[in-house]
């Protein structure tokens, strides 16, 4: 992947291509704008080419409000200019740069509507996200990453009509930070009604994840997909010993639930069966009191 600087024009490449502002402090001309670098590099050879976008930090100092709609929409402006354009990922920045709870997205239809070549869109951050009804014939993936995912963006995934999509993956978050989906938001996935195509279900960073286990395990969409992958939430052995008893689960080829608070025997368990499972990174729970508290790995 290459970074486009602004102040060279870059050999083609063929392969994605990175675009983000970066800020110096000592710079004593102004910076330009999103739209002044984004035109820019509009203006060089490589757009044709590029079959893959990565956008970082759209912003110099500190983001407004409606600075990823003008991003969003230098996108859509830009079809005609990105014929090769297969992947989209928006918002890739770490946490030392921005918390995902701080990422303020936008409106996906309209990319969706000009990039029906499109096979995988990714997506960090969940605050002001949505799509209305999703339909799109070509998206093989579909990744969403955040600390608190909006129920009716779960609901438009969840009703969506995606007849390629192989892989699907849902950081669902808690309700601190937006998280407010439930189980009975997720049915449609898990009843097999939608992706007819689906092999790889990532419903991952969940903080009801226990009570998802019991739904999931039982679930007709685990017919068909391969990869079942409920890492990064708050399993404990409730939700695990359920999993580890069914049988559908038993017949997937891999299951992730790393970063969870199994008990050590629980965890044992696993490697007793001949599924292969990633059930690294045990966590231990806060106690006061009467109370625990199981944390997700990534909410703020």
């Amino acid at each position: 992947m290459a970074n486009w600087d602004g102040r060279k024009n870059l050999a083609p490449i063929g392969h994605p291509v990175r675009l983000h502002l970066e800020y110096d402090y000592s710079a004593k001309a102004p910076a330009p704008t999103w739209q002044d670098y984004f035109n820019a590099w509009l203006a060089t050879d490589e757009p044709a080419k590029t079959t893959g976008l990565v956008i970082g930090r759209w912003w110099h100092d500190s983001p407004e409000d409606n600075d990823i709609e003008l991003v969003l929409e230098g996108i859509v402006n830009a079809r005609e200019r990105l014929p090769l354009l297969k992947a989209l990922f928006v918002g890739d920045f770490t946490y030392e740069e921005w918390e995902i709870s701080w990422i303020i997205q936008g409106d996906y239809a309209a990319v969706l509507a000009a990039y029906p070549q499109l096979e995988y869109l990714a997506i960090r951050g969940g605050s002001n996200l949505s799509f209305g009804a999703i339909q799109h014939q070509q998206l093989k993936g579909l990744v969403i990453q955040t600390g608190g995912l909006p129920v009716q963006v779960v609901r438009d995934v969840a009703a969506a009509n995606l007849p390629a999509l192989e892989h699907l993956e849902l950081w669902l978050g808690n309700d601190e930070y937006g998280g407010n989906s439930t189980v009975d938001d997720l049915q449609p996935i898990l009843s097999g009604e939608r992706f007819p195509s689906l092999i790889n279900l990532g419903l991952r960073d969940c903080e009801y994840v226990d009570t998802l286990a019991q739904a999931v395990a039982k679930a007709p969409i685990l017919e068909r997909i391969k990869v079942l992958d409920l890492s990064l939430g708050n399993l404990s052995d409730a939700g695990a010993e359920v999993l580890f008893t069914s049988e559908a689960i038993r017949k997937l080829e891999f299951l992730d639930l790393h970063h969870h608070y199994m008990s050590d025997g629980m965890r044992d368990c696993w490697a007793t069966i001949e599924l292969k499972s990633d059930v690294s990174g045990q966590e231990t729970a806060d106690e006061d009191g009467d109370e625990e508290y199981r944390y997700i790995a990534v909410s703020e």
